[in-house]
């Protein structure tokens, strides 16, 4: 049957594909996009987790928001990151639920590897509703400029169901494909699949971060993967509707992989300057302020990039009087810039927020 983009694709061939999937192009792009494990190796050189865990997956939730066109900025995303979002405005809201979503995922793959049930908790955290897989007709993607359907997903949640199966024993089970590429495909099945009304694009991206968890070739999702499709976000959607119209796997493979090299590459480059900016705080305080100095203290305002007295109190580092001269503290040194916020003062770490925001580097 040919593929017809105003029927629902419910002939989406099951997993592995019937193309070849690892030709001598995509072995050696295998090699480069194998930068993953030097990330995993990396990320350990910053001993508090939370450091990284409170960092990059937000970037990761920035731009993969601001591919479904949902967009808010580095500073705000940081500045509510704490609070649920509760005082944002709803694109910081939005963007919040992708962090919540991914650190909810990541912890659930302690309990259970990544599977159906995986998805549907992620996409419901995403959309803030109790959802389930699609079960009524009328779903179709569409493009933005001309309103032509260039897509329609299959139908009959029973259906969905029976490939999502298939997808999940693909990822658990095709162990003679290399993970990168599994990944590659896996991705592409997810997003053909289409099993949500809506926030089926977000969730994939957090289930690919999830999925290199799961497999070991990451300790946390820390893979700024979305930096990559939005810089390429036109090539992605032409990619992925080539494998369905054309099955052009080869063509996606790759660019996924490229994909996973680059963002792998720019990760371990910022997680590197993370790490040597707050070394270069911490012995900052050793130096000018010897009376308060602790590694711990330095680290707070990495794990807090919008800091708060409580948020010492928290940390077990200073009773609330002693934190909050702790802070002005540094914010004499010009380590922390002092911000009211309604009834309190926010401390920030603008060093920190500047190499954040920079999505220049490598």
């Amino acid at each position: 049957m040919s593929f017809d983009s105003k029927q629902p694709y419910n002939d989406l061939p099951p997993l592995p594909p019937g193309a070849e999937i690892e030709s001598k192009a995509i072995l050696r792009a295998c090699i480069s996009a194998a930068a993953v494990a030097e990330l995993k190796i990396v990320g350990q050189l910053i001993p508090n987790q939370a450091v990284l865990i409170n960092s990059i997956p937000l970037l990761e939730a920035q731009a993969s928001s601001e591919i479904e066109n949902i967009v808010t900025t580095t500073d705000r995303l940081f500045r509510f990151a704490n609070e649920e979002g509760n005082q944002a405005d709803p694109a910081t809201k939005e963007a919040l639920r992708y962090r919540t979503a991914l650190n909810r995922g990541f912890h659930t793959l302690a309990e259970r590897p990544l599977s159906t049930e995986t998805a549907i908790e992620v996409c419901r955290t995403i959309k803030g509703v109790d959802l389930d897989i699609r079960a009524t007709p009328g779903t179709a993607l569409m493009n933005e400029a001309t309103g032509t359907v260039i897509y329609t997903p299959p139908e009959g949640q029973e259906l969905l169901r029976n490939k999502l199966s298939n997808w999940e024993r693909f990822i658990h089970e095709a162990e003679d494909v290399d993970p990168l590429i599994r990944l590659a495909i896996m991705h592409y099945q997810f997003e053909a699949i289409h099993p949500f009304i809506d926030g089926n694009g977000r969730t994939g991206r957090v289930l690919n971060l999830l999925y290199l968890v799961d497999k070991g070739l990451l300790e946390i999702p820390m893979l700024y993967l979305s930096r990559h499709i939005i810089r390429n976000k036109r090539t992605y959607y032409d990619h992925l509707l080539a494998v369905t119209a054309e099955a052009a796997w080869e063509p996606w493979i790759l660019f996924m992989l490229e994909a996973l090299r680059a963002t792998a590459e720019w990760s371990t480059a910022k997680i590197r300057a993370i790490h040597d900016l707050l070394d270069q705080t911490a012995e900052r305080l050793r130096r000018d302020a010897p009376r308060i100095y602790s590694r711990e203290l330095a680290e707070v305002i990495f794990v807090n990039l919008y800091c708060r007295i409580g948020d010492l109190v928290t940390a077990g580092i200073a009773q609330r009087q002693a934190a909050s001269t702790y802070l002005k503290t540094l914010v004499g040194l010009n380590l922390l810039e002092e911000v009211k916020a309604g009834r309190e003062n926010l401390y920030i770490n603008p060093a920190l927020l500047a190499l954040l925001s920079d999505r220049t580097m490598a």
